[in-house]
């Protein structure tokens, strides 16, 4: 996906790309040896192949910070392919107060890291965890769990995001994570298929209360699953977002 694209490029929309693709420029490559590209001006051309070599080389370096900051935010979803095992799946959870965090787990696909609010959500450690990697992916980051954390702990995220929701939208699949999830036929553990975001505020609530460890218990596996279902939704979604961007009109 990524070294087809073309949408980083300046002035270039997506029916600019499809434009491209059209002519049968279809890589990085092919871009780069076309003497002329229907729709961009010879003036304009050099400029590109730059921007072009530009990313291309921050690509070789394994450089994402630059790769992150070169292509747009909401386009990160092109380069899951390229970073896929070097990404985390994060999720969070609060007391129903914005900036409030509660719960927050970090997942590499397999294991799960969980930070409680109280026992173990530490900014150093946090920041730790998440320096292990080069991408991050949500479903809703970009509008929740993301600021959120930033205004929690006051630290910002270099790390290329791929926020699901958005991609999911992309080929009209909407109506919040689990949902979608059925609709893929992603399933949950039989304990928490019914637990809602509002019922995560409330088994919040009576762990403080209570101190009983079986609503803590329950709330930590809750976001886990949260985060262990990312992975197989970005499975599924992300070639079909890919297939579409390449074969819309």
């Amino acid at each position: 996906m990524l070294r087809e694209s073309f949408i980083f490029l300046d002035r270039v929309s997506k029916r600019g790309e499809q434009k491209i693709w059209n002519q049968g420029i279809n890589h990085w490559q092919d871009f780069l040896e076309a003497k002329k590209v229907d729709g961009i001006s010879k003036n304009l051309k050099p400029l590109h192949d730059s921007k072009l070599n530009e990313l291309r080389a921050q690509v070789i370096k394994e450089n994402h910070e630059e790769i992150a900051r070169l292509m747009p935010r909401n386009e990160h979803w092109r380069l899951y392919n390229e970073f896929k095992d070097e990404c985390c799946f994060l999720d969070i959870e609060t007391s129903g107060y914005y900036g409030d965090v509660t719960v927050l787990g970090i997942s590499n696909g397999f294991d799960t890291q969980t930070f409680v609010r109280g026992v173990t959500l530490d900014k150093t450690l946090v920041q730790q965890e998440l320096s292990k990697y080069k991408m991050i992916v949500t479903f809703n980051g970009s509008s929740f769990d993301l600021p959120v954390l930033n205004r929690y702990f006051n630290f910002d995220f270099p790390q290329i995001h791929v926020d699901l929701r958005w991609a999911c939208k992309r080929i009209n699949l909407t109506g919040g994570l689990k949902n979608i999830e059925k609709e893929l036929n992603i399933g949950r553990a039989e304990e928490v298929k019914d637990v809602t975001g509002e019922d995560a505020v409330r088994l919040w609530r009576a762990w403080k209360q209570t101190k009983d460890k079986k609503y803590l218990d329950l709330l930590v596996q809750y976001n886990e699953e949260d985060i262990l279902n990312l992975k197989p939704l970005a499975e599924k979604v992300i070639p079909k977002v890919w297939e579409k961007t390449r074969n819309s009109l």
